[in-house]
């Protein structure tokens, strides 16, 4: 036994996290490779407590969460991916409850439990928090949590209106904090490859025409249960959910400038609450550019995005999950026509598949932790892109909804 264990010593003292990408392992495999080594040699500066004191200290935003809903366990798994952050804390209403999140997602052995988010925010080790709360309750802890010089990654929709988004802008930019919304697939690394062909005029052109769907068939518990269908909780329903997507899909390709008006569509579908679980709309611009989206609760799984510019066009069937973590495809068309007898198409579509090492919630992670990082070590402002983008998807959202409740009359954006 003391030959078995003075090997396993040795083996121990040579084989150290500091010599892995842990972005190529599985997050399973880094959490138990940590163990794994703080059994054996609870010295060894890889152990939880050492390697993530040492390297939080050195390089890692220290992150907190505010809350363990769902959506909370697929972004812990991003910030232990990202090479730049840490979990650092986790704050729920309940100590049990937050103790057996952390213990079910792969939280440090030293990561601080508390049970209470105001705990969470007055931990002055927190860099950064991750607001995963029903909209209802963003306005209340993300300007708590900005006034405690806190960054914020805040889950989308970021408000339920516009005006009160811009309280939470205005404490952040009063306290120099960093915002951004958690819209994951702006960080794919295949986004910005279809930006380069949107922004082609050989390839593509100028946008003309746009239409983006996103839905999915929700169960009858989620129906009458979920947080997304209570109006004290999250009022917006399916728009603010699965409609922020397509608003800010619409956006991006129209390189983010406003449409002139928003006009819903009839036959929108609310449940009993009067919270909507189905609408869509379209939108235009006052030179002829028009979009139109289409959100639910009570449809197949859909994702999918459509862009036809004057010389070209775009199409995704996963732009907000990809069908595969770490590869997303597209398809591109350019001056397309029909083969004689129009029995087919001349030329055929492109398909184009980017690879990622990281999935986009960890490139989301990282690039908000790379911004934090300059704000709090190398005296930047915070970067004004991001909260700027959540605002103008939060002005159209705010419309389309207003078109809802009004029979579908065109509402102009302001």
């Amino acid at each position: 036994m003391q030959l078995i264990g003075g090997a396993l010593t040795q083996l121990t003292n040579s084989f150290s996290l500091e010599h892995i990408d842990k972005q190529h392992l599985s997050y399973d495999i880094v959490i138990c490779v940590n163990r794994f080594l703080n059994c054996l040699h609870p010295s060894h500066p890889t152990s939880h407590s050492n390697y993530a004191h040492t390297k939080m200290a050195d390089t890692q935003i220290r992150f907190g969460i505010l809350g363990c809903a769902e959506i909370a366990r697929k972004v812990s798994r991003a910030i232990s991916l990202a090479p730049n952050a840490a979990l650092y804390a986790i704050g729920s209403r309940s100590l049990e409850k937050a103790t057996k999140f952390a213990a079910s997602n792969g939280f440090p052995e030293s990561a601080k439990i508390y049970g209470s988010y105001d705990a969470v925010l007055d931990d002055p080790n927190v860099d950064a928090v991750y607001v995963p709360l029903p909209t209802s309750l963003h306005i209340k802890w993300a300007v708590l949590a900005a006034e405690k010089k806190k960054h914020i990654l805040l889950e989308k929709p970021v408000a339920l209106n516009v005006g009160e988004f811009d309280k939470i802008l205005e404490a952040c930019e009063s306290n120099g904090v960093q915002l951004m919304d958690s819209t994951m697939w702006m960080h794919n690394p295949r986004t910005a490859k279809m930006r380069e062909f949107l922004s082609d005029p050989d390839k593509f052109g100028e946008l003309r025409s746009m239409h983006v769907v996103f839905t999915f068939a929700a169960d009858p518990d989620f129906l009458e249960n979920d947080i997304r269908v209570k109006p004290d909780l999250d009022a917006l329903g399916a728009l603010g959910d699965a409609g922020w997507y397509c608003i800010r899909a619409i956006l991006w390709a129209n390189n983010f400038h406003l449409p002139k008006t928003v006009t819903a569509f009839p036959g929108s579908i609310f449940n009993k609450a009067g919270v909507i679980i189905s609408c869509g709309a379209a939108l235009q611009w006052e030179d002829g550019k028009t979009a139109t989206f289409h959100c639910s609760f009570l449809a197949n799984l859909t994702m999918s995005v459509t862009a036809s510019g004057t010389k070209g066009s775009l199409h995704l069937d996963d732009f907000v999950i990809p069908f595969q973590e770490k590869e997303g495809s597209y398809s591109t068309s350019t001056e397309a026509g029909f083969t004689e007898l129009v029995t087919g198409w001349v030329p055929l579509p492109s398909q184009h598949t980017v690879m990622t090492d990281h999935p986009q919630e960890a490139c989301m992670v990282t690039e908000f932790s790379r911004l934090v990082k300059s704000v709090k070590s190398g005296g930047s402002v915070a970067e004004k892109k991001w909260p700027t983008l959540s605002r103008l998807t939060q002005l159209v959202l705010d419309a389309v909804k207003i078109s809802v409740e009004k029979g579908g009359e065109c509402v102009s954006v302001s």
